[in-house]
């Protein structure tokens, strides 16, 4: 087998590449790596110091405890107003029923309704909009008003739109949203995986 002119340089430079490349690699390192790092040897002010800072902190724990038994009771207490459900939909079907007894109570016939989307409330919580359409006069509005705020669920009048009804029996067209919140453990989490 015969080699061209170009095949014998190639060679050479590849034998001239391997031996600058084997004495490059196994070429000692003129600095030596600088010794670890020791640790410093604590002497017995510095171990009085961090002995007495860890009687500070040990005294400290019994009265953040004592604060967070106190938070957590006021946490508690108005938490109790949260709307206990499972699920968004199951919250949603106990407001509306809340609100049909309430409007029965004011004689007040709830013609339809629109359950909104739920959504995150200050990160903690999930508020749920419902909303009812209804014909009544002003004085069963007030009433009916005036009860959602009374009741012991933490209930809002979000939106309240009137426009004119039967002017002959005084009634006017309403469109009512109310606004309730429970915990967040209910919300749905948001595609990604974000609240």
């Amino acid at each position: 087998m015969t080699l061209s002119t170009r095949d014998r340089r190639a060679l050479a430079f590849l034998g001239v590449s391997t031996i600058l490349g084997l004495v490059v690699q196994f070429w000692p390192e003129s600095t030596a790596t600088p010794p670890g790092v020791v640790a410093p040897v604590a002497d017995s002010d510095q171990a009085e110091k961090r002995l007495a800072r860890l009687r500070e902190i040990a005294a400290s724990v019994p009265a953040k405890e004592a604060v967070l038994k106190s938070v957590s009771a006021e946490l508690a207490l108005r938490e109790k107003g949260l709307l206990r459900a499972d699920t968004a939909a199951q919250a949603q079907a106990q407001m509306l029923q809340l609100l049909r007894r309430l409007a029965s109570a004011e004689m007040i016939d709830i013609r339809t309704t629109e359950l909104g989307p739920m959504v995150p409330f200050a990160g903690a919580y999930g508020a749920i909009n419902v909303s009812v359409q209804m014909e009544c006069r002003i004085e069963q509005l007030i009433n009916l008003l005036a009860a959602i705020g009374q009741q012991p669920e933490l209930l809002s009048t979000s939106d309240l739109r009137i426009a004119s009804g039967s002017v002959k029996e005084k009634t006017m067209a309403v469109r009512l949203t109310v606004t309730g919140l429970m915990p967040a453990k209910a919300v749905p989490a948001k595609k990604g995986g974000a609240l």
